[in-house]
Formats: C-alpha cells, structure tokens, sequence
C-alpha cells in the first residue's frame, strides 16, 4: 500500500498513464489473499456453529 501511495504521490499525470498499475495489482492480490483467508475461517466457524445447533435440536428430540 506504501508503493501505491508513493506512485500516487507523484502525480496525476504518472498515475493516469498506468505507471501504477503493478502497484495495484499487487495490492488487490494482497487483499484478495486476506479476504480469501477471512472467508475460509468464517465458513469453518459457521460449520462448527451448526454442528453444535444440530446435536442441541438431536438432544431435544431424543429427550421429548
């Protein structure tokens, strides 16, 4: 993020021509590989949640 700020910095006429465009790129990979990462976790949570909402709703069953 640094190097995109530094390329912006330069100016409008540097940034417009597409001098910063590996910058970005590199960037969005960047931040492509935190949400992947995010998301990976999230659904293994959701996964481990409903597991244990399905054995709770087993057990009310089994004991009605």
């Amino acid at each position: 993020m640094n190097a995109l700020d530094e390329c912006h910095a330069r100016g409008f006429l540097y940034k417009a021509v597409g001098m910063c465009n590996d910058a970005k790129h590199q960037v969005n990979m960047c931040l492509r590989a935190q949400r992947l990462e995010r998301t990976k976790q999230n659904r293994e949570k959701a996964f481990a949640k409903r597991a244990q909402v399905e054995a709770a709703w087993a057990e009310i069953d089994a004991n009605s």
